[in-house]
């Protein structure tokens, strides 16, 4: 089994920045791929980044291209996104994402396979 819990949330101004924090226990891998998602109200879940935990490379959509980044502690086996320059459009649950053999470029069109609970983000204009 796998435990997925993030932090960081919570009620922020445009223009201000959040960092998001992901922790990860329970079974292991030898390789595998971690990273976020988004849902605001009334839409869909979006894909947002993800990072490859061996070699950490990354993946981001559009949307957040320059303003967020993700990032991974093997130390902590945390996974954080450090979110930048937000906009009352970024509002939203954000979500906590992991699968052992999800590749980047699937992470947008493919669900992972290990979910946090989320946490709230709110932009204020």
């Amino acid at each position: 089994q796998v435990q997925l819990v993030e932090s960081g949330g919570g009620l922020v101004q445009a223009g201000g920045s959040l960092r998001l924090s992901c922790a990860f226990s329970g079974r292991t891998f030898s390789t595998y791929y971690m990273g976020w998602f988004r849902q605001a109200p009334g839409k869909e879940r979006e894909f947002v980044a993800a990072i490859n935990w061996s070699y950490g490379s990354t993946i981001y959509t559009d949307l957040v291209k320059g303003r967020f980044t993700i990032s991974r502690d093997s130390a902590k086996n945390t996974v954080y996104l450090q979110m930048n320059s937000l906009t009352p459009e970024d509002t939203a649950v954000y979500y906590c994402a992991a699968d052992p053999r999800l590749v980047l470029a699937g992470w947008g069109n493919t669900r992972p396979d290990y979910w946090g609970q989320g946490t709230q983000v709110t932009v204020s204009s």
